[in-house]
């Protein structure tokens, strides 16, 4: 069992920067692959960026590449998603989610583990 905790968003100014922590609690988090995912109102949850569970593999969804960075602190079992260069169309809840696998996974289904969410808004 995995719980998941999400922290770190809140308003900021297009263009502006916010980082989002995903801490965890439970055993082996070093065997769990980790993803971000986010819901835009009146919109379905759409996949973010990946990572595996060693941390050296990485996706990211088309429209943050080259903005967007995943990464992750094994030893403080804590996943982070540094957002630069933030437009007022990635206002959106925020969530993080885990999965028993090495191989990052873009696939929503794929994922066991779910966090609350973290409200993200970017103002124009």
């Amino acid at each position: 069992q995995v719980q998941l905790v999400e922290s770190g968003g809140g308003l900021v100014q297009a263009g502006g920067s916010l980082r989002l922590s995903c801490a965890a609690s439970g055993r082996a988090f070093s065997n769990y692959a980790m993803g971000w995912f986010r819901q835009a109102p009146g919109k379905e949850r759409d996949f973010v960026a990946a990572i595996s569970a060693s941390g050296t593999l990485t996706s990211y969804t088309d429209s943050v590449k080259g903005r967007f960075t995943i990464s992750r602190d094994n030893a403080k079992i804590t996943m982070y998603l540094r957002m630069n260069s933030l437009k007022p169309e990635d206002t959106a809840v925020y969530y993080c989610a885990a999965v028993q696998r090495r191989i990052p996974s873009d696939q929503q289904g794929e994922y066991d583990y779910w966090g609350q969410g973290t409200q993200v808004t970017v103002s124009s």
